[in-house]
């Protein structure tokens, strides 16, 4: 397994994004309520893990048959073993581009939260660099544990999730 690498924002990921939206909307046209860029990649100036993340909103997330043959032939596998009941989780198949498929439910607080933030952080540059910084010292201080990694970003994303909780109220935000 490598070593986490955060690498500065790269302008093409947004064109990679839409490639990827592009395949997926030719298979799931019928299925999918949206599809959003979400992650880092997301996020213009935020430095990130280079890995393309997706999220497919459908109107439930079992059974998991309608949309896991649609997903198979844009390229993506099935990660049956993901343990987050919240969403059914894919990714590109070996040795193509990385890429996280997350199908959630629509309207559901996870699908939710993953925009939440990403729109949040696009608004608010101190909060981007405060979170880019806490990625690099993790990346830095954890090497190639995944698990330290995640659990080390925890308390600064649920501490920026609050804040923007507060700005959506004050704007309005919505989904």
């Amino acid at each position: 397994m490598a070593s986490i690498t955060i690498v500065k924002y790269d302008p093409v990921w947004r064109s990679e994004f839409a490639a990827v939206e592009e395949r997926l909307w030719d298979e799931l046209r019928a299925l999918a309520l949206r599809i959003d860029h979400i992650g880092s990649t997301a996020v213009p100036r935020l430095a990130a893990k280079p890995i393309i993340d997706v999220q497919v909103s459908v109107e439930f997330l079992d059974p998991v048959e309608p949309y896991l043959e649609p997903l198979q032939r844009a390229g993506f596998v099935w990660r049956k073993d993901n343990p987050e009941r919240t969403k059914r989780y894919f990714r590109e198949q070996p040795g193509n581009r990385r890429t996280h498929i997350h199908v959630r439910q629509r309207g559901s607080w996870h699908e939710q939260f993953s925009l939440l933030f990403r729109d949040y952080l696009r608004q608010h540059e101190r909060e981007r660099e405060l979170y880019a910084s806490t990625k690099r010292r993790l990346a830095a201080q954890c090497g190639k544990d995944r698990n330290a990694y995640m659990k080390g970003k925890e308390p600064v994303i649920w501490n920026i999730l609050r804040r923007a909780d507060r700005w959506a109220g004050h704007t309005g935000w919505s989904a």
